[in-house]
């Protein structure tokens, strides 16, 4: 399995941003395992600062806590791979912003760090509109951590653009 290449990413991300700009919208993201990957992404557009307000790099349950909102009863219930929580992130985002669109990822890259119940690979999304649309989506990505990762992004990018579409 290869990464996405930076060149559909970049695509993703202009399409979003064009999506997004027609609009007059704003973009917040919030982002776990992905680390921000999205943000810098979406930075490296010309004139992305007219669609792009902000990111949340919120790695640790602390930091979705007290960043983004997330209630401390879903993490323990729920664990931070879940669409629960992504949900929940991808409001937090739009809480804490002046965007109208957000996006969330929370996954296991690898190599380690998954269980039987949460395999390495296994990532969730979030999305959420100023509308009140929230939508979720949970997907099971091979390959190694950076495959894992930049497939993730890719989809979370795909996610938001098929729902402002």
């Amino acid at each position: 399995m290869a990464r996405v290449s930076d060149d559909e990413l970049n695509q993703l991300a202009i399409e979003l941003g064009d999506k997004l700009r027609a609009r007059g919208w704003m973009l917040a993201t919030a982002e776990s395992c992905t680390g921000g990957w999205v943000g810098q992404l979406v930075t490296a557009i010309p004139g992305s600062s007219t669609w792009y307000e902000r990111g949340f790099i919120t790695y640790a349950n602390d930091a979705k806590i007290e960043m983004l909102g997330v209630p401390e009863e879903l993490l323990a219930m729920h664990g931070a791979v879940s669409e629960e929580v992504t949900s929940a992130m991808a409001a937090g985002a739009l809480a804490n912003s002046h965007a109208q669109a957000a996006l969330a990822i929370s996954g296991i890259a690898g190599p380690g760090g998954g269980t039987p119940q949460k395999p390495v690979g296994l990532v969730c999304y979030g999305w959420a509109l100023a509308d009140g649309t929230l939508m979720s989506s949970t997907c099971r990505l091979g390959g190694d951590r950076e495959e894992i990762r930049s497939r993730a992004v890719a989809a979370a990018l795909r996610g938001l653009i098929d729902l402002i579409a």
